[in-house]
């Protein structure tokens, strides 16, 4: 996969106005006092409006610098919702069972001392406006030991230099610096400034359609290796070991060259508009892919997320597609797999809430290429946990691990012989006052010079057949192998 040229930028810089430039002098100076006195970081901020017309991500994604860290997470059919950061004021990282408890500890601590512009003076802000933490955590409580997956932790969690948010007609750009009491505010702001020099908004790259070199599709193992792993796991389903388990497989692509995450975030967000398309960087390699699984939001005390599970192809023709759709709302094999992950959602959310209510039954979330049963599922909470300790409640579904969890966790590497590192975790961000959303990492690559690295898997239960399960698979791979061949 290569790009071309990209469309027709708009040749703006970003920068502050003088009184919000003000405010970030002001408060950069009490940070670095603050910081002095209490001998840690201390976080200052602005956020000021954007046009709303500016890609966030392709701004983003085209001014990161060779060290940057960026993020970038769209889902363009709620409102256009956009949201990109680049460069790091602080970052947070966390490994072992307890990693979604103390990212969340180490959030909350370095949130309580910000000086930042308060929410309320700017109600028409897009979510995600202001200072948020963005990235996420890897399936496993070590998860991403395999070489390709080195500089990603079990949890990581990024507050942007810049972030830019954008949803329903509304954009902000927020401006973030991490003070310690040595720094001199001073040049802490010049840094800034020559931080938004650099950003230009811009465009997305093209996709070459016709490069001059293609690209070489491998498995990391054969398909009867999984086809293997699926018939042991049934038949430990079978003995009543388990009544569920998710098996993956990884495909590598390999290009001639280096590949754009760019093109390939921009191919995501405009083939499947529904799903949560990410892309996370770190200077050695970038997570990129297009989510349809929500895994949960936080609005206040309102809680939301989704079962989904079960899975069936498109069609061109509307009557197939539609013939399709209802045979797998019929099908006795996938509703039991849907139920298995909405009955454990459900049970997660209820100590936490002080009601949960599900959806009597399963809906179909259609995608480009796949459709899905899913069973929206709301919660009002009885405390204020944050949406990082609730996105640990929940993780990992029955969606992407297995029932019961005790069971399918040792099972699942040792039958798959891979290390998922991100694939099937969340991806995600969260607000300083602990609201947020992180989706399950599907439908992903891992891109690190010239090789991607692409997962999919599939729920496997008492009646799955090995040779159906790998076609599954395959038909979730084309989200985006189309994109990198």
């Amino acid at each position: 996969m290569t790009s071309t040229r990209s469309r027709e930028p708009l040749r703006t810089s970003l920068s502050l106005e003088a009184l919000a430039r003000q405010r970030l002098c002001e408060r950069l100076d009490h940070a670095a006092e603050h910081a002095r006195r209490v001998d840690r970081r201390v976080l200052a901020s602005v956020t000021v409006p954007l046009p709303a017309d500016v890609d966030v991500s392709a701004t983003v994604l085209s001014a990161r610098r060779a060290d940057d860290r960026f993020f970038c997470l769209e889902l363009p059919e709620r409102g256009g919702f956009a949201l990109a950061g680049i460069g790091e004021a602080a970052l947070v990282r966390a490994s072992g069972p307890d990693r979604f408890h103390a990212a969340d500890r180490e959030c909350r601590a370095l949130a309580a001392d910000a000086l930042t512009d308060d929410p309320a003076a700017d109600p028409s802000a897009p979510p995600a406006a202001g200072p948020v933490w963005v990235g996420g955590f890897a399936f496993a409580d070590h998860g991403g030991a395999a070489p390709e997956w080195s500089s990603l932790a079990p949890a990581q969690l990024v507050m942007p230099e810049l972030s830019l948010a954008r949803a329903n007609g509304e954009a902000r750009l927020t401006v973030t610096v991490g003070v310690s009491g040595g720094d001199e505010p001073a040049a802490l702001v010049a840094r800034v400034d020559r931080r938004l020099e650099s950003v230009v908004c811009s465009s997305m790259p093209l996709l070459d359609p016709d490069p001059i070199f293609s690209s070489r599709i491998a498995g990391a193992a054969p398909p009867e290796h999984y086809e293997a792993a699926v018939e042991r796991a049934v038949e430990r389903i079978a003995a009543g070991e388990l009544t569920k388990v998710v098996l993956a497989r990884e495909v590598r692509v390999h290009s001639p060259r280096p590949i754009d995450p760019a093109p390939v975030l921009d191919g995501l967000r405009t083939a499947f508009p529904a799903c949560y398309c990410y892309c996370l960087g770190t200077p050695e390699l970038t997570f990129v892919g297009a989510s349809p699984e929500l895994l949960i939001r936080r609005d206040g005390a309102r809680a939301q997320s989704v079962a989904l599970a079960g899975t069936t192809r498109r069609s061109a023709d509307p009557a197939v597609d539609a013939h399709l759709g209802e045979a797998l709302l019929r099908s006795a094999k996938d509703r039991e797999e849907q139920a298995i992950v909405a009955r454990r959602i459900a049970r997660a959310l209820c100590p936490l809430s002080v009601w949960v209510t599900a959806a009597e039954e399963p809906v179909l979330v259609k995608v480009q290429n796949v459709q899905h049963l899913a069973t929206p599922i709301r919660a009002q909470l009885a405390d204020p946990i944050s949406t990082i300790e609730l996105a640990g409640a929940l993780h990992p579904t029955p969606a992407v691990g297995g029932e019961p969890w005790e069971r399918a966790r040792p099972l699942i590497p040792a039958l798959e012989g891979l290390d998922r590192g991100w694939y099937a975790g969340a991806v995600g961000w969260t607000g300083i006052s602990d609201d947020g959303e992180f989706c399950v990492a599907l439908r992903c690559a891992l891109l690190r010079g010239n090789v991607a690295h692409l997962y999919a898997g599939d729920g496997i239960v008492r009646d799955s057949v090995p040779a159906e399960e790998l076609a599954e698979t395959e038909v979730k791979l084309q989200a985006l192998l189309p994109l990198l061949v």
